[in-house]
């Protein structure tokens, strides 16, 4: 079970740092992030068509989505100088504490 959730985590890892390569890309107009980019994504895919033989999709899809988006918010305020304000923060950590939620009541072992 602890190889599937590396897998899974490797994913976010790799769907999250397409994700930032996006400004980048200039409109996919720069060859080289462009490329990045789609190697990350193709390797996020890669890696959940590992985990979903694992877990139910519905689990996979909700931890995938809802930890990249936290990332990515996060990574932005950081790196693009974005702001979160409070009501964002506060929306932010609902997502963390569901994606605890459902992983901790829906996996069987």
């Amino acid at each position: 079970m602890i190889k599937t959730y590396c897998l899974l985590f490797g994913a976010i890892f790799c769907e999250v740092a397409g994700t930032m390569l996006l400004p980048a890309t200039q409109n996919f107009s720069k060859l080289f992030p462009t490329l990045i980019l789609s190697i990350f994504y193709l390797a996020a895919f890669y890696l959940l068509t590992f985990v979903v033989n694992k877990l139910p999709i519905a689990i996979v899809y909700a931890t995938w989505s809802g930890l990249g988006i936290f990332t990515i918010a996060i990574l932005s305020y950081v790196f693009f100088k974005q702001n979160l304000s409070w009501q964002s923060i506060l929306g932010l950590f609902l997502i963390v504490v569901g994606v605890i939620l459902v992983n901790t009541y829906n996996v069987k072992i």
